[in-house]
């Protein structure tokens, strides 16, 4: 299966008058041609910031990305207009990233306005396929997005991401703002869209059952790092990191039998501001020593499964 996004070592920082907040901070992965990269962590840790600093809508620190072996790392005007036809985001809110004042024929088209090359006949039907794509009802096409619930707004925003047949999409925690029986319709159109397009998804969330649902690999994120990164149903069962750990174990399990003990992680959170180059999340971890005060880097457990974590071994 060919690498459709490889990401090396980027970092996003940003300036305050305490000094630079380390927001993403050398992470690096690969995702394949029609796979589901899932991205997980507490608010905060990086994980929107990262999914908008590879599609430029914020400019990266440093580090080096390359979509089907080109280098995008810091592409020209219309290089990246280029770019956007093959790169997408879905939101997470799909009211606020609606245009009110547009209906929502008029919302899915404009991309197409924008690129140019086909005549407003075109447009509206290929609008109109796109509707009915993402099980939206003709009725709606001239409808404005304060008159549909959030699940049908949130196809609309899925629709503007599809109108330009792009092959990589940022969905950016696309369901949390929505209620669990929407949520299940709306993953499972992801699913049937990702089968139909060959599409690849980076899938940012903080729902771990979401994730594991719907992702081929699932990276950890914490305070702007990658901490432990593998396949899905791998990390689930054989989870390395302490902070990974905890995050699993707070996940509900339907069984009164079998329930999990929940870790509950002590101490502050390190700060993202200039942060000491050891583990950040030594102040929180049981198992911490002067081994964590060097820095982590990632390596492989088992094939497939990487930690960055001198004491992963303790923990099993």
């Amino acid at each position: 299966m060919a690498t459709l996004l490889d990401v090396r070592d980027l970092k996003k920082y940003f300036k305050n008058k305490a000094g630079m907040l380390h927001a993403v901070d050398g992470v690096s992965f690969k995702l394949d041609e029609g796979q589901t990269l899932g991205v997980v962590g507490e608010s905060g840790c990086g994980k929107t910031t990262l999914g908008r600093t590879i599609l430029h809508l914020i400019e990266p620190t440093d580090g080096e990305m390359y979509f089907e072996g080109e280098d995008i790392s810091a592409p020209n005007k219309s290089e990246l207009r280029r770019l956007r036809e093959k790169m997408q985001i879905i939101f997470q809110d799909p009211f606020s990233s609606l245009n009110p004042r547009i209906s929502l024929s008029d919302a899915i088209m404009e991309p197409l306005i924008l690129r140019g090359g086909m005549t407003r006949a075109d447009m509206r039907e290929e609008t109109r396929k796109l509707m009915d794509t993402v099980g939206i009802a003709a009725r709606f096409e001239n409808a404005y997005p304060h008159e549909l619930d959030g699940g049908r707004r949130q196809r609309i925003g899925i629709a503007r991401a599809l109108v330009l047949n792009p092959k990589f999409i940022v969905c950016d925690e696309p369901v949390s703002a929505l209620d669990v029986s929407i949520q299940a319709q709306i993953i499972n159109l992801l699913l049937d869209l990702q089968e139909e397009r060959g599409l690849a998804y980076m899938f940012v969330t903080h729902d771990l059952s979401v994730v594991k649902y719907i992702s081929n690999d699932i990276m950890v994120m914490y305070l702007g790092q990658l901490v432990e990164k593998a396949p899905a149903d791998e990390l689930f069962s054989n989870t390395c990191h302490p902070y990974s750990k905890a995050l699993l174990s707070a996940v509900p399990v339907p069984s009164l039998n079998n329930k999990t003990e929940r870790i509950l992680l002590k101490g502050e959170l390190s700060s993202p501001v200039n942060p000491k180059p050891g583990c950040r999340f030594m102040p929180r971890c049981i198992y911490a020593s002067e081994e964590c005060e060097e820095p982590q880097v990632l390596e492989e457990c088992s094939p497939g499964h990487f930690v960055a974590c001198c004491k992963y071994k303790e923990t099993a």
